[in-house]
């Protein structure tokens, strides 16, 4: 009995949509990392990126629970002496509502050259419409 290896050759994407609206964020971006990563296929494998495209419709519709929207914060840094940032979640979803998920999920995606080939496969949109109709096929094409 040989032990099964998943190639390159045997890696098949397809495109999922994923409708934020009224869920919880970080309930999103498990389900998102979860197809990005692959780990939903019986032929994942830790080594290799397996994972799917995603496509993430109402992202302006996204809640978070208790406190979070006022006390939640996304640090970044300039590199100059005090050049601290440091938004809300209120103020970065007011102004980019798809940077919440994205970075959400960047976090659970690894973090190495495997993870931001991963990321690169996510699509983000505030509203409702998206221009992927095509690759979905008949049946989820909106």
């Amino acid at each position: 009995m040989n032990t099964y290896a998943t190639r390159a050759k045997d890696i098949q994407r397809e495109w999922h949509v994923v409708d934020a609206a009224g869920k919880i964020l970080g309930k999103v971006a498990v389900e998102v990392a979860t197809l990005l990563m692959g780990k939903h296929k019986p032929i994942h494998a830790p080594n290799l990126d397996t994972g799917d495209y995603v496509v993430v419709i109402n992202a302006a519709k996204v809640k978070v629970s208790g406190k979070k929207a006022e006390q939640k914060r996304y640090y970044r840094h300039s590199g100059y002496p005090g050049g601290l940032k440091d938004p809300t979640f209120e103020e970065v979803f007011s102004r980019y509502p798809t940077r919440v998920i994205e970075h959400a999920v960047k976090g659970m995606l690894p973090h190495s050259h495997l993870g931001k080939d991963m990321f690169k496969k996510l699509r983000v949109y505030a509203g409702g419409e998206h221009p992927h109709g095509a690759q979905l096929g008949p049946k989820e094409g909106s």
